[in-house]
C-alpha cells in the first residue's frame, strides 16, 4: 500500500508539473522562444531541422569570426594629425627651436586646404603653408615637397616665446593641434656652497649640478683660481666623474688636500652658466660649517649636550 500511495504521489506531481509547464508557455510564449533560440545555437542541425529563410540573417557567432555588432576599423579618408610626430618641445635659451606637425591624408588638397600656425598668446598668425605672415624674422615655415611634416623654425627663442602654438589645417570647419613650447635655462649649482671647510688630510668632494636643460652638456670642466684642472698634474690625487642624464651631475675628488688646495673652484658646463664655490683647508681648526670627506659638519655646542642629558633624564625618569 505504501508503494502504491508513492506511486500515486509521484503521478500527481507529475500531472501537476505538466500543467505548470504548459501554463507558462501560454503566459510566457517569448522567454520560451528566446530560450529555444539559444538551446538551438549548441545543437547540431539534422535532416529534419528547419531551413533558415533566404535572406535571414545569422547571428551565431562562429569560433574565430568576430560579433556582428564588433566596429570595424575603416580608413580614414579626410587629414589627421600624426600625434606621435607632432609632439610639444622643450628648447634651450637662445638655440634654435623646432615645432613639428605631421599632417596625413592631405594628399593633393594642398591647392584647397593649407596648414598654417598660429600663436596663442596674442592670436598671431605666423605661416601659412610654405610662407612666414609675420615681421619677426626668427620665425620661419619648413616644408619640403611630398612631405606630411609642417615645421615651425623659432630662431633664437627667449622665455617669452614660451606658450601654446596651433597647428592648423584649413578645413571646413579648420581642424587644430595644439603644441606647447617650453623655453628653459640650464641652471647650475655646487652642493653645499657658497663656502666648504675641509680638514686637512681628507678627500675634496665637489659636486656640481646642471638642472633644466633639455639636452646634457657637452662637457664640464673645472677650474681652480681661475685656472683649469690638469688631472695628470705632478700633485696627483685629483679626478673627476661626469653622469650624463636629465639632471648632470659632475664629482670633483682631491685626495688628501692640503693648505694650497684651498681657493675658488667653478664648474664649468658647457651649455649652463658657470658656478664657484670656495674651498678652506683648515689645519684643526673649527669654524661655524664645515665639511669633513666632503660632507657637512658642525660640531656639537654645550647647550646641544644639556638639551640631551636632560632629554635623556626625563626618559628614564
Amino acid at each position: 500500500m505504501k508503494r502504491e500511495k508513492m506511486g500515486g504521489k509521484g503521478l500527481g506531481g507529475e500531472v501537476m508539473g505538466f500543467l505548470l509547464a504548459v501554463a507558462f508557455c501560454i503566459i510566457c510564449p517569448e522567454y520560451v522562444s528566446s530560450a529555444q533560440r539559444e538551446l538551438g545555437k549548441g545543437t547540431p542541425t539534422n535532416a529534419s531541422a528547419t531551413v533558415a529563410p533566404a535572406g535571414s540573417v545569422d547571428n551565431a557567432i562562429r569560433p574565430g569570426a568576430a560579433p556582428a555588432d564588433a566596429p570595424r576599423p575603416t580608413p580614414r579618408t579626410g587629414p589627421y594629425f600624426d600625434l606621435v610626430a607632432s609632439k610639444n618641445v622643450t628648447a634651450l635659451l637662445g638655440k634654435t627651436a623646432y615645432l613639428n606637425c605631421r599632417v596625413k591624408n592631405l594628399g593633393n588638397k594642398t591647392l584647397n586646404m593649407q596648414v598654417s600656425w598660429v600663436r596663442h598668446r596674442d592670436i598671431h598668425l605666423l605661416t601659412v603653408g610654405r610662407y612666414t605672415y609675420t615681421s619677426d624674422q626668427r620665425f620661419r615655415a619648413i616644408h619640403l615637397p611630398h612631405s606630411e611634416d609642417w615645421t615651425l623654425q623659432i630662431k633664437y627663442p627667449q622665455h617669452r616665446d614660451s606658450g601654446i602654438y596651433e597647428c592648423q589645417i584649413s578645413s571646413t570647419p579648420h581642424m587644430s593641434h595644439f603644441i606647447h613650447l617650453n623655453v628653459v635655462e640650464p641652471t647650475t649649482e655646487i652642493i653645499g656652497g657658497p663656502d666648504l671647510y675641509i680638514d686637512r688630510g681628507s678627500t675634496i668632494n665637489l659636486t656640481c649640478v646642471v638642472l633644466y636643460s633639455p639636452e646634457p652638456p657637452a662637457y664640464i670642466f673645472w677650474n681652480h683660481n681661475d685656472a683649469i684642472i690638469s688631472y695628470d698634474s705632478p700633485r696627483g690625487g685629483v679626478s673627476v666623474v661626469t653622469e650624463k642624464g636629465e639632471t648632470t651631475t659632475s664629482f670633483l675628488l682631491i685626495q688628501q688636500a692640503r693648505p694650497s688646495d684651498s681657493g675658488t673652484y667653478q664648474c664649468n658646463p658647457s651649455n649652463a652658466q658657470s658656478k664657484s664655490v670656495v674651498v678652506h683647508v683648515l689645519n684643526g681648526e673649527y669654524p661655524a660649517a664645515m665639511q669633513r670627506g666632503g660632507q657637512a659638519f658642525a660640531p656639537t655646542s654645550p647647550t646641544h649636550c644639556l638639551v640631551l642629558a636632560a632629554s635623556l633624564f626625563i626618559t628614564l625618569s
